[in-house]
């Protein structure tokens, strides 16, 4: 099935499901995906294979160039973000300047939309890094990838490279002391001959149980909206995410959104 790449350091603005409009920021390179996950219905496709590709990160010096170049123009035209957001194509925070291009984008944010929040969005595998996650305190949503609480399942769904411990992940998304979003996908079908439902009682009460451990500000929750590598994927019907939303706030007090 067809997927896409970002190919623009700087990308948008868009209207997102879940943070209104959206000035995105691709630290990735623009011609390929680089991440620590190959999540199996990621909107940017498959990771490419080992040593196929050269990643070339845009620069520091650059990526504020270009996001003050846009900041100035989007002002001029009178329709200022509602957030600047870190994503694209991959993991951003694999950067190796990433906590110094926040520290710019924190200036940049004061200087010209004060009123814009700044967004992460990271799969949590980089928070083994003191730098990682001292960037990430300074950010208004700092949302962290949960996509189930069994180990098994998030292997099938997420795909990490290399070595994965869900209880270390789990420990070091804690160090934020609640000042982080979990953000989790829901979807159906199978890979690989594998049967795949992250919805049933069983998935349930062990994500649960993690937000309970985690205790985050809050938790965002979606299904497949765009078009995914592994094709036998199917969303999560709307109906389904809002019961699993009025569950979590019964039993955790969280606040949840939905998006569907």
């Amino acid at each position: 099935m067809p997927t896409f790449l970002f190919n623009q350091t700087i990308f948008g603005p868009v209207i997102s499901r879940r943070l209104g409009i959206s000035l995105g920021i691709n630290l990735l390179p623009n011609d390929s995906k680089l991440c620590s996950f190959n999540c199996i219905y990621c909107e940017c496709g498959w990771n490419p294979e080992k040593g196929s590709v050269k990643a070339i990160f845009p620069s520091r010096t650059v990526v504020s160039k270009m996001l003050r170049e846009k900041l100035v123009v989007m002002k001029g035209d009178g329709v200022l973000p509602d957030v600047i957001t870190f994503a694209g194509n991959g993991e951003p925070t694999l950067h190796p300047a990433f906590a110094a291009i926040i520290a710019d984008t924190l200036c940049l944010r004061a200087e010209l939309c004060p009123q814009a929040r700044i967004a992460v969005l990271s799969n949590s595998t980089m928070l083994h890094k003191a730098v990682v996650i001292e960037a990430l305190k300074k950010v208004d949503d700092n949302i962290l990838k949960l996509d189930s609480g069994i180990e098994k399942t998030i292997q099938i769904i997420d795909q990490p490279v290399g070595r994965f411990n869900l209880e270390k992940l789990v420990a070091n998304i804690k160090k934020f002391d609640g000042n982080q979003i979990i953000q989790t996908m829901f979807l159906k079908g199978s890979f690989d001959g594998v049967r795949i439902d992250n919805t049933t009682d069983v998935e349930l009460d062990a994500w649960i149980a993690l937000l309970l451990e985690i205790h985050p500000k809050s938790v965002m929750i979606y299904t497949i909206a765009r078009d995914t590598p592994a094709k036998d994927l199917r969303k999560v019907p709307v109906a389904e995410l809002e019961a699993i939303a009025r569950r979590v706030r019964a039993e955790t007090g969280l606040e949840v959104q939905v998006s569907g």
